[in-house]
């Protein structure tokens, strides 16, 4: 059961400068800065058994800030602590789930949790990024499409095709039809639904009522949030509801929270270089004053923390 406990893993000085939400919640803080640049993006095992190190047994069950959305990969290292049988729900405007290296990584990690056996099922909730157009896509763990272990529902997004990839056609969440080079993907879109409804019969579907949350607010539209990443299309009253759903019906083991804006500094040249290659040029926090980014992923910060009861 999620507890009452609120952490910080402070990789970038982001939630824990935030002081309205540090006085009013006292989280503990991990401070991890000197990681930080090494563990952007992506992360060694050296540096993932430090980060690891850091997490104490008695916030196993805590909501935990991230920071940056490059950091969203350390989101597989929490869930490493549990054992029992969980379902994973993701919101996040992109799916992280490339089956190229590296394995721990911002854009890979939802594949490295997916070794786990004791993670039943995947929901991710408003993907809509280019990760799951046509040709990007044949990096996606289409594989875990298979039996529904993955469901994939973007806010929206047009029909993806794969080519030499036959994609599985028992999953729940998308309508396949494979030819002979060439599959086509049709999406169910989460924009213009009745999204209690349509919780309620993914309900049903879980194998588990023990479930993770991890909350990239890059899901969201740059009205609500700030982040390093393109807008998402998400309103925050929708991921309210759907966050008060899960509180109600599931039983939330663990949680995290990421997607405030940071300076994206790195450690060696070459992560320096491919990062400026990998993150957007229109980034929703660009060209405005990191106090001004603050306020916004403030305010929201809180939002979700009372949503949850905090």
């Amino acid at each position: 059961m999620l507890s009452d406990k609120i952490r910080i893993l402070n990789f970038d000085d982001t939630v824990a400068t935030q002081k309205a939400l540090v006085t009013r919640y006292h989280p503990v803080i991990s401070d991890l800065r000197a990681l930080g640049p090494g563990v952007r993006l992506w992360s060694n095992a050296a540096n993932a058994r430090k980060v690891s190190a850091a997490f104490a047994p008695e916030f196993k069950n805590a909501v935990t800030f991230l920071g940056s959305g490059d950091f969203h990969h350390i989101s597989s290292l929490l869930m490493d602590q549990f054992e029992e049988p969980v379902t994973l729900i993701v919101f996040d405007h992109h799916p992280d789930w490339d089956v190229l290296p590296p394995r721990l990584g911002c854009g890979s990690w939802v594949s490295r949790t997916l070794k786990r056996p004791n993670v039943k099922k995947v929901v991710l909730l408003g993907v809509s990024s280019n990760d799951i157009s046509s040709y990007s896509i044949q990096t996606g763990n289409l594989k875990a499409l298979a039996s529904s272990r993955v469901e994939i529902y973007p806010y929206q997004h047009r029909a993806t095709s794969t080519f030499l990839k036959k994609v599985p056609a028992d999953n729940v969440s998308v309508k396949v039809r494979n030819k002979f080079l060439r599959s086509r993907i049709e999406w169910q879109e989460l924009q213009g639904r009745n999204l209690e409804q349509f919780f309620g019969e993914l309900l049903k579907r879980l194998p588990t009522k023990k479930v993770y949350v991890s909350l990239d607010k890059d899901c969201l539209g740059a009205y609500w949030s700030r982040t390093n990443w393109e807008e998402g299309f998400f309103k925050f009253p929708e991921v309210l509801l759907l966050l008060k759903l899960i509180r109600k019906n599931l039983d939330i083991a663990g949680m995290d929270i990421t997607g405030d804006y940071s300076p994206a500094r790195m450690d060696g040249a070459v992560k320096t270089v491919l990062a400026r290659l990998d993150h957007p040029r229109d980034y929703t926090a660009r060209e405005q004053t990191f106090a001004e980014v603050q306020a916004v992923n403030e305010k929201l910060n809180i939002q979700i923390l009372e949503s949850l009861s905090l």
